[in-house]
């Protein structure tokens, strides 16, 4: 019965909604779903995910986690009726939040690792 229940969006679910929008949409899962799950564009991608399906607000017992998150995160993307530049848009709020707070929050990175990081930031 709960055979797709997470708590928040998976990364395992990305390449299983990539035909649920247009071209530019499947343009970004293509580039998402095979970098790292710590990855912060992956991260990222999550995050627009919970926010845009409303993950926060669903409860382990209700009809939308019985159908699991792949299967919700279907109906959301075909059910919205704006175009794919919406969706786009919570993305890349979601990547500069997302990036705003890795840089508030200390990493064991090694500083050849730290560098590279605050470059790309900087450089988006």
């Amino acid at each position: 019965m709960y055979t797709d229940n997470d708590l928040l969006f998976p990364p395992a679910t990305i390449p299983h909604i990539r035909n649920s929008r247009g071209h530019d949409w499947q343009i970004l899962v293509d580039r998402v779903k095979n970098l790292p799950e710590d990855d912060v564009e992956n991260l990222a991608f999550c995050l627009a995910m919970i926010r845009f399906n409303g993950c926060m607000a669903c409860e382990t017992d209700s009809y939308r986690a019985m159908r699991g998150c792949t299967v919700c995160a279907l109906q959301t993307l075909r059910r919205h009726k704006g175009p794919d530049s919406d969706i786009l848009d919570i993305y890349n709020k979601a990547l500069v939040d997302m990036q705003a707070y890795l840089v508030e929050t200390p990493l064991h990175l090694t500083g050849e690792e730290e560098e590279e990081i605050i470059t790309t930031r900087r450089a988006a």
